[in-house]
């Protein structure tokens, strides 16, 4: 458990998409759109995790513009999509944003998260990632991707800040 002494010094999120948000099934639409299935429950942790003044960041190599319109309208303002090489983009909204990458944790599932992965303060992954990834990963999700491992992880984050829900 040592990953929960970390959380109180979490500023930024940053996800993938596919595998992450998603289960990383598509469904293949005969106009080719790809669609995919996303877990509103995340989509809340989202919400909440911004309005709480963490930021969050997406970076994906999918192109999906309903999965941008989602992201968008739960308040994510930083939507990288058609990304081939996500390190170069995370090294730049870091800079951008002036943000420690010691203060980032990164969920991610597949090879293309391994180098960004290796750049932050908390690597995590949901627990059906590539073997690769739940290698490097300090926190694994009791989640699979699209079944609330952004909740898991963020949820938690929240509650070490005191950031969580409170009845009133």
């Amino acid at each position: 458990m040592i990953y929960k002494s970390k959380l109180k010094g979490i500023r930024a999120f940053v996800f993938d998409v596919d595998g992450v948000f998603t289960n990383s099934e598509v469904l293949l639409h005969p106009d080719g759109d790809l669609l995919r299935v996303m877990n509103t429950r995340d989509g809340y942790a989202i919400k909440t995790a911004i309005d709480e003044g963490l930021k969050v960041c997406i970076i994906s190599g999918g192109r999906s513009q309903a999965v941008r319109q989602r992201l968008l309208d739960l308040g994510v303002k930083d939507v990288y999509l058609g990304v081939s090489n996500k390190l170069e983009v995370f090294k730049e909204y870091i800079k951008d944003e002036a943000i420690d990458p010691a203060t980032v944790l990164y969920m991610g599932d597949d090879i293309p998260d391994y180098d960004v992965m290796m750049h932050v303060g908390l690597p995590c992954a949901p627990k059906d990632a590539a073997e690769e990834i739940l290698e490097i990963a300090e926190y694994v999700s009791s989640k699979k991707g699209g079944e609330g491992c952004v909740r898991d992880i963020v949820e938690q984050t929240l509650k070490v800040q005191g950031k969580w829900f409170k009845a009133k």
